[in-house]
């Protein structure tokens, strides 16, 4: 696909000179607005600024000499000038929709950049999927930086994609237009080990001159963590503890850290900043994750620059964290980031600084939204056939294919279970004495069956295990084809028929998430491109993933964004204990386990 690139600094500089020299006229001008320097940290008042080819010419106490007969006029009325913001470490698809879709939720939000890694469609459909994010980010009228994805499969040996990503996947894509740097390199034991595969692809992103992005999921800050750190992962957003951050910052990494729908690792790690006094330009602010809910009902980065206020973080520092900071780590501190002459015009109104109300958004020097309401189009790819059909179960199951037999004569079994932990990535490993009833292992208590269904290659497997922490009860089933990373199909229950009518269902609809209660189906999201997004508008994306959360409450689960949790039990990269389609992992040593074992 041919894009029209925005016009490089170079391609308008003359322009630029010419109107902050007063030679030419702007083609917009703010007037007497709060300019937040975020290159300074300082709030400056009465202030104006010009813009002209979608940058930035002038910023000063007077822009009268930049105004001409067809200079639009915008009255800051005295608010704040903020940089537009930056997500700094992102999956679109985790929203559960396109990167049309997502832009149009972000942009009244105050998000003009975005730094995505759509390594769960890698997962589905290879290096053709990231293309199509590539093609689709390219068309918005926001920033959308793709970061080609590191690990498909995250963990080699543990888990079986739909298509693998190789080297020379990495090396094409760094010729792509959008391409920012290397996605988040998940296969950490990989690096510390000096994996061949992985070390080629982070020598082709660093060759590319571009950023390799991090991903050490492990509390040992020793040796190991010294020889990822060598490998080249240049962040780090999988802290969970003041220690953590400390450690990535000492170390020459920048810590990125996240509030997403159900990560909350600000208020942990920020203390560094707060108390500790380190260097605030090495931190970044992110999301990571989050549903389309989060984002219409909650907000988007001006929610994590926010929260970070509320953890006790300077507004200001806030503010660079989640703008200079991020333009400066991916090499783009000239181009965005900042409300300063060359750089896009990327600008929030806000009349306080606090509680960031985004009441005018510009992004590229024209205005995008305002008091919440976008005002541009923000176009959509014809995603092809292949992109929307691609589940696969190879035959209909049936309650049989989740039957977990028991060990010959014996009355109760041990099982290792996967524990959930409320607003964590991690989960538990935990074991269970569970009743052995007609020769079949049965969950018990707060512990239920969960099943991994194999949905790419059509053969039909089915992995089985127990999860705690969801306090389902009654009979029910919920399913949902978007399972990080390798993205089969996670089925959790405490009915074996339900199970089946719920992974039937998903298959007959192309993807999504579904509950079932009693025989009945009490809410389904339809996600049809890659079973992973859709590309209706997100606002009704969010209404059917209410429902979601409304039917699983129903069935006894009260955990916050306990779909998030669920769509994570297979991520076979973060400890302790997951599910995947080759059987249960224990990440701490990243090997497979037995499911049950026998009573002493």
């Amino acid at each position: 696909m041919e894009f029209t690139p925005f016009p490089s600094w170079p391609d308008v500089a003359p322009r630029l000179i010419a109107v902050a020299a007063g030679r030419e006229a702007a083609d917009t001008v703010l007037l007497g607005g709060v300019w937040v320097n975020v290159h300074s940290r300082e709030v400056l008042s009465d202030h104006d600024i010009a813009i002209a080819d979608g940058r930035i010419a002038y910023v000063g106490p007077d822009a009268s000499h930049c105004v001409g007969p067809d200079t639009r006029i915008i009255d800051a009325g005295g608010r704040f000038m903020i940089p537009g913001l930056c997500d700094g470490h992102m999956h679109i698809e985790s929203g559960m929709l396109t990167p049309a879709e997502f832009a149009r939720a972000v942009i009244p939000h105050g998000t003009t950049s975005m730094f995505t890694d759509p390594h769960e469609i890698a997962n589905v459909l290879g290096l053709e999927g990231v293309r199509l994010m590539h093609d689709e980010a390219m068309m918005q009228p926001v920033n959308i930086y793709t970061q080609m994805p590191s690990c498909a499969p995250s963990a080699p040996g543990l888990e079986t994609t739909g298509y693998e990503i190789t080297p020379e996947d990495v090396a094409e894509a760094m010729n792509w237009p959008g391409i920012i740097g290397l996605g988040e390199m998940m296969n950490f034991p990989g690096v510390i080990h000096g994996d061949p595969k992985m070390l080629a692809e982070i020598a082709a992103t660093q060759r590319a001159g571009k950023t390799v992005g991090g991903h050490y999921a492990s509390p040992d800050l020793g040796s190991d963590f010294a020889a990822y750190v060598a490998g080249g992962p240049a962040d780090d957003h999988e802290g969970t503890c003041e220690a953590d951050a400390v450690a990535r910052v000492r170390q020459g990494m920048r810590s990125m850290m996240r509030l997403g729908s159900a990560w909350y690792d600000i208020e942990s790690q920020i203390t560094a900043i707060t108390e500790k006094g380190l260097d605030p330009r090495n931190f970044i602010l992110c999301t990571d994750d989050c549903h389309s809910g989060t984002l219409i009902n909650d907000g988007h980065m001006n929610r994590v620059v926010r929260h970070a206020i509320s953890c006790g973080c300077d507004p200001l520092i806030a503010l660079q964290m989640a703008t200079i900071n991020t333009a400066t780590h991916f090499g783009l501190e000239r181009e965005i980031g900042s409300i300063t002459p060359g750089r896009r015009a990327d600008i929030i109104l806000s009349s306080d600084l606090t509680e960031l109300p985004i009441e005018t958004v510009i992004a590229r020097g024209q205005v995008v939204a305002e008091n919440g309401s976008i005002s541009v189009d923000c176009p959509h790819l014809n995603w092809p056939d292949t992109a929307r059909n691609t589940v696969h179960l190879g035959h209909a199951l049936s309650q049989s294919d989740f039957e977990i037999a028991a060990p010959n004569g014996a009355n109760r079994v041990r099982a290792n279970v996967i524990g959930v932990v409320e607003n964590q990535a991690p989960t538990k490993a935990l074991k269970a004495e569970l009743p052995i009833i007609e020769g079949l292992v049965e969950g018990e208590g707060d512990v239920c069956q969960i099943a991994l269904v194999e949905r790419h290659k059509a053969t039909g497997g089915v992995t089985n295990a127990f999860v705690s922490g969801f306090g389902y009860q009654g009979k029910m089933a919920m399913a949902s084809t978007v399972a990080h990373d390798s993205h089969h199909m996670i089925v959790v229950g405490t009915d074996r028929a339900q199970m089946a009518m719920a992974a039937n269902r998903l298959a007959e609809v192309g993807g999504g998430i579904t509950v079932y209660r009693d025989g009945q189906e009490l809410a389904l999201v339809e996600l049809p491109i890659a079973g992973l997004m859709s590309d209706s508008p997100a606002a009704q994306v969010a209404a059917r993933a209410e429902d979601i959360v409304a039917a699983m409450h129903a069935c006894g689960c009260t955990l916050n964004n306990a779909y998030m949790q669920h769509s994570l039990l297979a991520l076979v990269v973060i400890p302790e204990l997951r599910i995947s389609d080759l059987g249960l992992v224990d990440v701490r040593s990243f090997e497979k386990i037995d499911l049950l074992e026998p009573l002493a």
